[in-house]
């Protein structure tokens, strides 16, 4: 992300470190899921919790070599959790990483943009009834037009920044 383009809490988000913890995690509930069903040895999992470190430069090092991120994470992974690492990844593709994560991803911001909506339409409706007796300009495509309140003004947009968070 272009950091003035964006804010800390979002470009947390979506950055690398934040990234590989999400991938982690799936692959741990993954294993979860798979002890339960006997798929794998109990205590896999919180083997893999324990030992399990991210490190950003050793994944990218690998994958300069392999040319697959989601192989250059399990392999740089695997080099810190040992044995229990074979039970990684079972039975999954690169896409169920990527996508789950991608969807945890866009859940996390989404949940910040609405929040912000709603404090941009608190403010809007605040503000309507504040200037509902103010006179301005009404405009018609672009040219004055009859007189209206710029309350009424903040109340279209008001209307439509609801709309825009039904969407």
């Amino acid at each position: 992300m272009i950091p003035r383009y964006t804010r800390k809490e979002i470009s947390n988000i979506w950055g690398q470190e934040n990234k590989y913890k999400i991938w982690l995690d799936i692959e741990i509930y993954a294993s979860e899921a798979m002890e339960k069903a006997k798929i794998i040895p109990k205590g896999i999992s919180n083997s893999i919790k324990k030992k399990a470190r991210i490190n950003i430069l050793r994944i990218e090092n690998i994958e300069k070599q392999v040319k697959h991120d989601v192989i250059a994470f399990l392999t740089s992974i695997s080099e810190k959790v040992g044995e229990p690492a074979k039970f990684l990844h079972q039975g999954m593709t690169s896409s169920d990483v990527l996508d789950t994560c991608f969807n945890i991803q866009l859940v996390k911001s989404g949940k910040i943009l609405i929040n912000d909506l709603d404090k941009l339409l608190k403010t809007l409706k605040k503000k309507s009834i504040k200037y509902k007796n103010t006179p301005c300009i009404g405009r018609s495509h672009g040219i004055h037009a009859e007189p209206t309140t710029f309350g009424l003004k903040l109340l279209t947009a008001y209307a439509e920044f609801l709309r825009n968070k039904k969407r």
